[in-house]
């Protein structure tokens, strides 16, 4: 251990310091190597139906056949637009297989933010659920997409499919009407793909760990979303450090089968991230669509054990909100890891009294393959910070001049490792790094003297009243403890005698709660230039697709309604 390490002295006996990407020769080895492995074993579990990895090993070659067939060239990037269905990852993995780079598209975007990332990343060819086709519809002669697959939910469930097509499309009427009849696009159904695909043969392209597998792009939360470039060798890197990490727990998982809840859509850098970990141990993933939906969420984890939840805090928080939740089954439970967005201690506390499995939180981005930091996973307590870095990972804090700060002190994490993106796709990515090669995060956080980091805000969400820093999400934990309110959170508005005010929006419990009860609460337990000067109460907070609070949005809120503090 090197004194600018500290973190090292932490890590439990069986957790390597380093991990070794290069023992592959690309990506493509590593999905082999586990479908090799596991054939056997069952994958994927989707609404009762079962997929195992030599399932999905012969629809994604089918894929990957088809796709070359076309005459797509080398390289090419391959949007695809799906929930979590049985045909995400063979689509996916055949994308790769074929030779190809993917960029995962959220099906939610609205015709706006999808038509930038498919022009952007310069896709042509798209697989697409119906159930998502007409925003493709509304922006498809503004990009250079020219091959269509349309896939229904339901087209790997067999006989169940048909069922689950029909209430879909005309019972719960959750396909919108869309036309994609034009003939300059070519349009084939996903079945007569697989159907074709398994035919044909298929080239292994000669790839590198150097290439580009994924353009992952950014959430944009705060502005156009950027496609951080993911080579082979990032994506192997992530799969291997998060393999490691959790070693001293899935070691001592006695079971035939390792059944991860895979709620967190696929299409998002996290669940991403977790499909390789988990591939590499044959585990098997339940596919849940639509966790919005959290009674049929909670059906779902009723009908089988399972041993590992990733989640973000809103969806632990949902889960924990639902009445027959605390009925379940947690005998099985070994993992409950909280990421994408800061975990709080009254979520993390109701958690492990309900469960009795501890909230690991950690911290990943789109730019590091969702590896970064984590708190080591035998940890029963709830401690606050986002952990330690993981294996091969090195992190330093930094002021805006990209000078060290000491232990304690506020400043940008900076982050380095095999896994860390070489910058964005079509973007100078130059003033992303320091100059000693570290990529900035935009993350506010402060590291103690064993190497544990407290994650305070987004750099570009700290709020300044005074000249005192002020965390949103300092507040926002505070004022979670306050009986009267469901769901919160802080920006910070322009005020011509602090520079900024704090402003908080509140989801009341009731009708009861009043702005005073809230303004009293925030005095007693805030210091002063900390308490909110303006509070409004609102329905619902806007929040992304995995449930992180967008803070961008209630900013163009609050000028949308107050024109006149610009």
């Amino acid at each position: 251990m090197t004194v600018d390490k500290p973190w090292l002295a932490q890590y439990p006996k069986n957790v390597p310091k380093t991990i070794n990407p290069d023992q592959y020769a690309n990506l493509i080895e590593l999905y082999e190597e586990c479908f090799d492995r596991f054939r056997p074993h069952p994958m994927t579990i989707c609404m009762g139906v079962t997929h195992t990895y030599g399932d999905v090993d012969k629809a994604s070659l089918a894929v990957a056949a088809w796709l070359q067939a076309q005459g797509i060239p080398k390289g090419s990037v391959v949007a695809l637009m799906m929930p979590n269905v049985p045909q995400y990852l063979p689509t996916m993995i055949g994308i790769l297989r074929a030779g190809y780079v993917c960029t995962p598209v959220n099906p939610l975007y609205t015709g706006r933010e999808l038509r930038h990332q498919l022009n952007d990343s310069g896709a042509q060819t798209i697989f697409v659920v119906d159930n998502f086709a007409q925003a493709l519809e509304q922006v498809i002669d503004e990009t250079n997409i020219r091959r269509i697959v349309l896939s229904k939910m339901g087209d790997m469930m067999g006989l169940k499919g048909i069922l689950v097509n029909t209430v879909i499309r005309q019972v719960k009427r959750l396909v919108p009407k869309y036309n994609l009849n034009d003939p300059k696009y070519q349009v084939t159904k996903f079945p007569e793909v697989l159907k074709k695909g398994k035919n044909l043969p298929v080239q292994s392209p000669k790839t590198t760990m150097q290439q580009k597998a994924i353009l992952q792009y950014t959430g944009g939360t705060t502005g156009l979303s950027k496609g951080a470039i993911l080579s082979q060798r990032n994506i192997v890197s992530a799969a291997l450090q998060s393999e490691a990490w959790y070693r001293p727990v899935t070691s001592e998982i006695n079971e035939v089968y390792i059944n991860m809840v895979m709620a967190l859509p696929l299409y998002h850098i996290f669940a991403f991230m977790l499909s390789l970990l988990g591939m590499r141990s044959g585990y098997t993933f339940i596919l849940v669509p639509n966790p919005r939906d959290m009674s049929g969420f909670v059906k779902t984890l009723s009908k089988q054990p399972f041993h590992i939840i990733p989640a973000v805090n809103t969806l632990f928080k949902g889960l924990l909100d639902q009445p027959n939740f605390k009925d379940l089954d947690f005998s099985s439970l070994r993992i409950s890891q909280a990421g994408g967005m800061a975990a709080t201690e009254q979520t993390a506390a109701k958690w492990l009294a309900v469960t009795g499995c501890p909230m690991i939180e950690g911290w990943g981005m789109t730019e590091g393959v969702a590896a970064g930091t984590a708190n080591v996973i035998t940890d029963r307590k709830f401690n606050g910070t986002i952990g330690i870095p993981v294996p091969s990972v090195d992190v330093i804090v930094a002021d805006d001049n990209g000078k060290h700060v000491g232990f304690n002190q506020a400043g940008e994490m900076c982050i380095k490792g095999p896994n860390v993106t070489s910058g964005y796709f079509n973007k100078d990515s130059s003033n992303d790094f320091t100059t000693d090669g570290y990529f900035r995060t935009g993350d506010i956080v402060s590291m103690d003297e064993q190497g544990y980091i407290t994650l305070l805000d987004r750099k570009k969400d700290m709020i300044l009243v005074s000249g005192f820093n002020v965390f949103p999400n300092e507040i926002e934990s505070v004022m979670l403890d306050y009986k009267g309110i469901i769901d919160c959170a802080v920006i910070g508005i322009p005020d011509s005698r602090q520079g900024e005010a704090v402003k908080i929006y509140v989801v009341p419990s009731d009708d009861d709660v009043t702005k005073n009860d809230i303004r009293e609460y925030a005095l007693e337990n805030l210091t002063g230039y900390k308490c909110p000067r303006h509070i409004e109460f609102i329905n619902e907070l806007p929040k992304s697709n995995i449930g992180k609070v967008l803070r961008k949005k209630l900013r163009e809120k609050h000028i949308s309604d107050n024109p006149q503090t610009l």
